[in-house]
This record gives C-alpha cells, sequence and structure tokens, in this order.
C-alpha cells in the first residue's frame, strides 16, 4: 500500500445511523459508525481488553460498546469507560484502540492510510464530482485480485479491442496511437495521470509515438489520481467512475458511478439503471482476465515484457513504486 493517503474505502450509505459496521479494509479488520451528529468514525475491530470484535457491539451515544465487557471507546479510539472499574473510575490509556481518520464527501467515506498529522491534505477528487449539476447512480462489484492490477486494467489502452469485442472494443481497433500522458502533480503525492490515446484498425500503418501525437484541447479521455480513484471522461455533463477500494492483498471492492445531467425522476432512474448495468458487465468482462494474472500484485519490476502501448501502466507502476519508497 501507498501510505499516507486519503483511500476510498466505502460509500455513505453502507454506513447507518445506530449500527457498527465491520469490514475488511487494507489487509485489516476495521469497524465504522456514526456518532449521534452523524459524523463518521472509524477503528480497528479489535477491543484491546481481550480481543473481541467491536463490531458485534452496539453503540451508546457517540461511543461504540464492546459487547464482551462493555468497555466503551470514542471516535479517537480513547476507552471512556470501563464498567467493571465504575464510572467515577479514571480509565488507563493502555486501552486505546486504533482509530483512523476519516473523512465523508460526495456520498464517498475516505480514510487517511498513514502516520497522524495535524494538518491533513485535501481529498483526492476530480472536478464533476462538485459539480451540483451532475447526480450519479453506483455499482459495486468485488474482484478476487490486488487494487493494483485492478487499477492498472483501467489504464491499459491494448486490452479494448480483445477483451471488449463485443462491448466498447467494437471494431476491431487494434493498431494503438501513443497514447500520450502528462501528470499533474498534487500535495502529498496525490498526482493526476492523463492519458490521450487513439485506437485505429490495422492497415499497415506504423503507430504515432507519444510525442508525435497531435496535441489537442480536448480533455483527456482516461484519468487516474492517487491512491485509488479513476476517470472516463465521456463528455462534458457524462462522466464514469471508480474507486478502487482494497479489501486485502488478494480482493479488491469496486465502486462504479454514472454521473450525469438527468434529473427528470423517470428518465434519471432508466439511464442510472443502464449505466449500472452497462458498467457492471463491461467490468466483468475485465474481472474474468484480470483474476488470472500472477504476480497478483504489480509492481515496477515483475518480470514482464512491456510496448508502447503500456506507457500508462508504466507510468503507474512508477509513481506508485516511488510513493511507497517516500518519493513523491
Amino acid at each position: 500500500m501507498i501510505p499516507n493517503q486519503w483511500y476510498i474505502v466505502l460509500e455513505s450509505k453502507e454506513v447507518h445511523t445506530g449500527k457498527p459496521v465491520g469490514v475488511t479494509r487494507m489487509g485489516e479488520k476495521m469497524v465504522f459508525w456514526r456518532d449521534t451528529h452523524g459524523k463518521i468514525a472509524c477503528a480497528v475491530d479489535l477491543c484491546p481488553h481481550r480481543g473481541v470484535a467491536l463490531s458485534a457491539g452496539k453503540l451508546i451515544g457517540d461511543c461504540i460498546q464492546c459487547p464482551f465487557h462493555g468497555f466503551e471507546f470514542d471516535s479517537t479510539g480513547r476507552c471512556t469507560l470501563i464498567p467493571a472499574n465504575g464510572r467515577s473510575a479514571e480509565v488507563p490509556k493502555v486501552f486505546k484502540a486504533k482509530a483512523y481518520p476519516v473523512r465523508e464527501v460526495y456520498g464517498l467515506i475516505y480514510l487517511w492510510w498513514g502516520e497522524p498529522r495535524e494538518e491533513y491534505p485535501a481529498l483526492p477528487d476530480f472536478d464533476y464530482m462538485r459539480d451540483p449539476n451532475l447526480v450519479y447512480s453506483t455499482a459495486t462489484d468485488v474482484w478476487n485480485a490486488h487494487y493494483s492490477r485492478v487499477i492498472e486494467n483501467q489504464l491499459d489502452v491494448v486490452h479494448v479491442p480483445f477483451v471488449h469485442s463485443t462491448t466498447i472494443g467494437r471494431g476491431n481497433k487494434t493498431v494503438v496511437q501513443g497514447p500520450r500522458i502528462n501528470v499533474d502533480e498534487f500535495p502529498n503525492g496525490a498526482d493526476m495521470i492523463n492519458i490521450w490515446t487513439q485506437n485505429e484498425v490495422e492497415q499497415g500503418q506504423i503507430p504515432l509515438k507519444p510525442n508525435d501525437m497531435p496535441h489537442t484541447d480536448r480533455h483527456p479521455q482516461l484519468q487516474f489520481r492517487f491512491p485509488n480513484i479513476w476517470h472516463n471522461w465521456i463528455g462534458d455533463t457524462f462522466h464514469l467512475f471508480l474507486g478502487f477500494a482494497p479489501i486485502d492483498g488478494e480482493h479488491t471492492k469496486l465502486y462504479l458511478r454514472t454521473y450525469h445531467s438527468v434529473k427528470i425522476p423517470i428518465l434519471r432512474q432508466i439511464v442510472n439503471q443502464f449505466g449500472n448495468l452497462s458498467n457492471i458487465y463491461i467490468e466483468r468482462q475485465d474481472r474474468r482476465v484480470v483474476i488470472t494474472q500472477r504476480p497478483l500484485r504489480s509492481d515496477l519490476k515483475i518480470g514482464e515484457r512491456l510496448i508502447p502501448g503500456d506507457a500508462p501502466v508504466i507510468e503507474y507502476r512508477r509513481r506508485r513504486q516511488a510513493l511507497i519508497e517516500g518519493k513523491p
């Protein structure tokens, strides 16, 4: 995992008021809950007293209560009550649970995976997510694959006519021009890779190198922002979003969203349903292939023989490795 980054880990609707939710993220069991004001909280799903899952407990005010002996913990992980010792007794600091900083925006929950700070960097996002004129629908799916492999698949412009020959890859456009890439740098290494690409039918042409591709004011077709969000820019009011939530070293949960501007209730429902079904169908064409890749985790040097069309994947690997090593 890349340390010291904000990761999308859940959708807001997955954590309801009044009930803790236990999930595995980043290879660790975690518990999420909302306080009496609806503010999100997260801690390791483990009572420091006797090792019981806090997610099996209940909420008492703003705190989560262990189901075994009634210890209560606030959103910072501080133990506020040991019932057996009495309410007037001071709670030893050793009973503190590990808590994670979390933020909630755009109907998504971000988790800070790294060292605590006095001030945290801004949450990574895309501009259109802040557009009040757009609405969205969400579909989810789980892949038996490391999150880095799932991300790379969405940066892979070479696979489209083969994996998606019946959907978005129709036309047998196997020759890849470029692709051209530039990178927008942000604080804390939450950089954005922008990708322009063009696939053509084989006619004996020699593919253009990235620097030979005509420059255009047109927006990039694909964007990826570290550590785990992706954007397919279909149009000014039509966007596809993917959040890749790492479950553990072999599983990733995808949050697939279609953003659009259709707000008329019946039409919006139709667009949402079509978008969700289409997204799931297409990504499962990918899933069938990606889950077979070895090694499970992608790294900068894993023995693969790459080609010019793999430039976005190479750039992702290079920057990911640098961030893991603390070299943004």
